[in-house]
């Protein structure tokens, strides 16, 4: 069974869930949309770092996009990011053999999410992150940076089955 990122859930905005997060250690690519990075990452877990050791998968796998929260599509030109397991810092995290992966900590924060299930396909993600940002600004509060997807479940996974997310930082 794939760990999940532990939140705690601070309150709600409409559909979103609002979530606090402890800091995250992350294996990080550079993605541009078709999902690429994936395989990148997935080698780093299984081995391919100076250590040789396998890393176990955790979830969500994190997606962002350079592209603005009120743009009508998400994908392309962004990063791809797999949360190592808890208690893993940066510094203990085995070293990548790829200089594309890196390994960052991002601190702790808080975010409002969408759940939704299916494929995530980029007009689906872009519908989400508008409902996700008309929730937001219903309640008065100010999101942070852009929004991102969060996928927890394996490529086989039937899309009725997928649980995905879109999130953004938020500042209340």
């Amino acid at each position: 069974m794939t760990d999940t990122t532990p939140y705690e859930v601070a309150g709600t905005a409409g559909e979103a869930e609002i979530r606090r997060y402890p800091p995250l250690v992350l294996a990080t690519v550079r993605d541009d949309g078709d999902d690429a990075g994936f395989r990148l990452l997935f080698a780093y877990i299984t081995g391919a770092n100076r250590a040789r050791d396998a890393i176990p998968m955790t979830a969500p796998v994190i997606t962002s996009s350079t592209i603005p929260m009120t743009s009508p599509v998400i994908s392309g030109g962004g990063t791809m990011s797999f949360v190592l397991p808890a208690g893993m810092t940066a510094e203990r995290a085995p070293e990548p053999t790829d200089d594309r992966v890196r390994i960052e900590t991002v601190p702790a924060r808080e975010l409002a999410a969408v759940r939704f299930s299916g494929h995530a396909r980029p007009a689906d993600v872009a519908a989400v992150a508008a409902r996700l940002e008309e929730e937001l600004a219903k309640a008065g509060i100010a999101a942070r940076g852009s929004p991102f997807l969060m996928r927890y479940n394996a490529p086989m996974t039937p899309g009725f089955l997928r649980r995905n997310e879109v999130a953004v930082e938020v500042r209340r």
